[in-house]
């Protein structure tokens, strides 16, 4: 239980697409996984973006909505915040926050360099404030229903691990030029979907010891300038002006697991007709399990049943049998649920429990520490990429 009743007040920096999805995950907290948590205050929403924060703080009951980060850190009634804007912005916003008191919940990819990771890492260690990044697919029940069975040894020894994320927001050459197409290698297909691949490879099948044969490409090299606020994916008037895009569209590499097990990833943000493909197969020598985020409420398990007369793959329905399904779900029955919207709520409930000091059989969320060593995967990634393929190490697990 909870030692304190008095409201947590909660602020989301963005009201793009993902900022909108923490400031609905916050105004649902006190709906799943019962009691203890205290009253929620939605606070505000802030965006330069003035009206788009504005709708923001309308739709999801937020007091209000304000023009700039700055007046978040500077409002001493808030006390927990996420950070949902471009991935430049991660650590100055972060370091003013922490240094303000504020408890912090930062998107993925942690940062918009590797550099910025490591200081976000530091001052993790160095504050009491509860610090988290979104990877919001470890609180997928069938991701998690995966990662049980690969715990209890169902799968057998695991040999191989293959996972992808194929989208499509990039197919247009006409998109406009938005801070998604800038950083530089890395920051790209890579950063953006990547990321949450690389972690789901290692929440389920454990540390990621070396990378190879990685290559990265840019299918669209230039594109149209805005000639205003370019909001998430989405379409938006531009210019006669080009600009050249600075990252990747697409992706692949090999991996070794500390544990000996090999994996295969590929990632894309032009891949037509594939609106959000986070998918991956885990094989062992004891069966096999596969997920894919377009049939989010399901996934596929294929063990070994010798005292069975047929065998074969199975469609495992999400139903309270798996974790998170049990408390998140109004209706508690298999085949209701398993939403995009759902894994924002258990990642906000699973932080403000972390918060406040609720006691929490669910998993915690996922630290800046764990945010760097996605980023140092990254890294790996785009150095094996330059070097033709070879070989790059990764730092151990910490």
């Amino acid at each position: 239980m909870s030692t304190s009743s008095k409201p947590l007040s909660v602020a989301v920096i963005g009201a793009g697409m993902a900022g909108r999805s923490h400031a609905a995950g916050y105004r649902n907290v006190n709906t799943v996984f019962g009691a203890g948590l205290p009253p929620v205050r939605l606070a505000a929403i802030a965006d330069a973006h003035v009206e788009l924060g504005e709708d923001a703080a309308r739709r999801y009951g937020y007091e209000k909505a304000l023009a700039s980060w700055e007046a978040v850190a500077e409002d001493p009634t808030i006390d927990a915040v996420s950070i949902v804007v471009g991935n430049h912005l991660h650590r100055p916003i972060a370091e003013a926050l922490v240094a303000a008191g504020k408890h912090v919940l930062c998107e993925k990819p942690l940062a918009g360099s590797l550099e910025d990771a490591r200081a976000m890492a530091e001052l993790e260690r160095a504050t009491d404030v509860v610090t988290a990044v979104g990877y919001t697919f470890r609180r997928s029940p069938a991701i998690a229903g995966i990662r049980d069975h690969v715990r209890n040894g169902e799968l057998g020894d695991l040999t191989l691990f293959s996972g992808r994320y194929w989208c499509d927001y990039a197919t247009d050459p006409n998109g406009p030029l938005s801070w998604r197409f800038k950083g530089g290698p890395g920051s790209g297909a890579l950063g953006d979907v990547g990321a949450h691949v690389i972690d789901a490879a290692e929440y389920v099948a454990g540390p990621i010891a070396a990378v190879s044969g990685a290559s990265l490409s840019t299918q669209i090299t230039k594109r149209p300038l805005p000639l205003g606020a370019v909001v998430g994916h989405n379409a938006a008037p531009v210019s006669d002006e080009f600009g050249e895009v600075e990252n990747e569209d697409t992706a692949s590499f090999t991996a070794r697991f500390e544990s000996g097990l090999v994996g295969t990833f590929s990632l894309s943000r032009t891949a037509f007709g594939l609106p959000n493909g986070l998918a991956f197969d885990v094989l062992g020598l004891g069966g096999r399990a596969a997920f894919d985020q377009h049939r989010p409420a399901e996934y596929v398990l294929d063990d070994a049943q010798p005292e069975a007369r047929t065998r074969g793959a199975r469609q495992i329905i999400a139903g309270p049998q798996l974790p998170y399904f049990a408390g998140g779900y109004p209706m508690e029955a298999p085949g209701v649920g398993g939403g995009n919207a759902e894994m924002f709520t258990y990642q906000a409930r699973a932080f403000l429990d972390q918060v406040a000091g609720v006691a929490d059989p669910r998993p915690a969320c996922a630290t800046f520490a764990d945010g760097l060593r996605t980023m140092e995967i990254i890294q790996a990634v785009v150095e094996s990429s330059r070097n033709g393929g070879t070989g790059v190490a990764v730092p151990s697990a910490r």
